[in-house]
């Protein structure tokens, strides 16, 4: 059975305003444990150390090319995704699912027609810091991830003044219902599993790229991590799932249940090639998000490295303001039907 080996990295939990992790991502790469080994052989037959682990050798400048010439083959000779988010960009996301949609929702607006939520996190994110002022809009997304973590009237209320101190009249759209505080809204808020760990939404993209590749029923290893355990969690939920239902998100992406995905295992990453190539993977896709942001010095070049992937291999969730191209991107998708569906059977949104 083909079996994809998947390995993250940014996970920082509930807490998407990290400032040392900006990018949050996941790779799957349908390798064996075998073909891995003869890869990383053939690419460092001189190295010593006990596993892969990208971070350690891109320090290393004699092996920066290797490195990429490793990424250029496994995605050139196997099936491969990798999926990058902003989490900063995903965190105005999940306020707009939870702090104002409800209040869309009860009033009959469908606030996910054709992505508009989507670009009005853009205009957020790209316009908030300076129409608000910084200080007071970074106070109002620390504020959302502690009343949806701890979930207290306390918290709650803190919620509601760091949005009126903001001059929320200017964007009444995103900021009213909170400022005014819809009950609605604080309900949603206050809701048990709902949460702002990004967990599910950088899985549910692997699996929409995971099965269209498979051809076939197919199976996941990741590392023993505590990190991934969340991850390992949620995709044995999502195996266990077994009505029949499709969701189309955009003109390229939809989910299907049930999946092809019949297991999932933890392995040490040790002694996993497979798992090894996904961390190299995935930790160059992030060094070249930030790079790319300039929010550090690269030790690849960002470029470099994003030319490597075909327009199929990569996910990336990050702000557009393009709004006419986000528009048709998202035309006619089932975004509401989705996200009422995943919060009855799986317990959260999914942005």
């Amino acid at each position: 059975m083909e079996c994809f080996h998947i390995d993250e990295s940014g996970y920082t939990g509930f807490d998407l305003l990290n400032a040392e992790q900006r990018f949050q991502g996941a790779t799957a790469v349908a390798i064996s444990d075998e073909d891995a080994a003869q890869l990383i052989q053939a690419h460092f037959p001189k190295l010593q150390a006990p596993e892969l682990k990208y971070h350690a050798l891109a320090r290393r400048p004699g092996y920066r090319q290797p490195l990429l010439d490793l990424q250029r083959a496994v995605l050139s000779q196997h099936k491969c995704v990798t999926y990058v988010c902003d989490k900063r960009f995903l965190l105005i996301l999940m306020f707009l699912d939870y702090a104002v949609e409800p209040f869309y929702y009860e009033r009959g607006e469908d606030f996910y027609k054709d992505g508009q939520n989507y670009a009005l996190a853009s205009l957020l994110y790209t316009v908030g810091p300076t129409l608000l002022g910084k200080a007071a809009f970074d106070d109002l997304l620390v504020a959302f991830q502690r009343a949806v973590k701890a979930k207290t009237p306390q918290a709650l209320d803190a919620l509601v003044n760091a949005a009126r101190k903001l001059n929320w009249p200017e964007l009444p759209e995103a900021l009213g219902p909170i400022a005014l505080g819809s009950p609605e809204c604080l309900s949603a808020i206050a809701t048990p599993g709902v949460s702002t760990d990004a967990a599910m939404v950088v899985l549910q993209s692997l699996i929409t790229r995971m099965e269209v590749m498979a051809a076939g029923p197919y199976r996941v290893e990741h590392d023993q991590s505590k990190n991934l355990l969340t991850y390992h969690e949620l995709l044995q939920r999502y195996i266990d799932h077994q009505d029949e239902v499709e969701f189309r998100q955009t003109q390229i992406a939809g989910i299907r249940f049930p999946l092809k995905l019949s297991s999932v295992t933890q392995v040490d990453s040790k002694t996993s090639p497979a798992v090894q190539i996904a961390d190299v993977m995935i930790g160059a896709a992030i060094e070249a998000a930030n790079g790319l942001t300039g929010l550090r010095p690269p030790l690849l070049d960002p470029q470099t490295v994003m030319s490597l992937y075909a327009d199929d291999q990569f996910i990336h969730l990050v702000p557009s303001i393009n709004f006419d191209e986000q528009k048709q991107f998202r035309e006619g998708a089932q975004a509401a039907e989705m996200i009422d569906y995943f919060a009855r059977h799986f317990g959260a949104k999914t942005s």
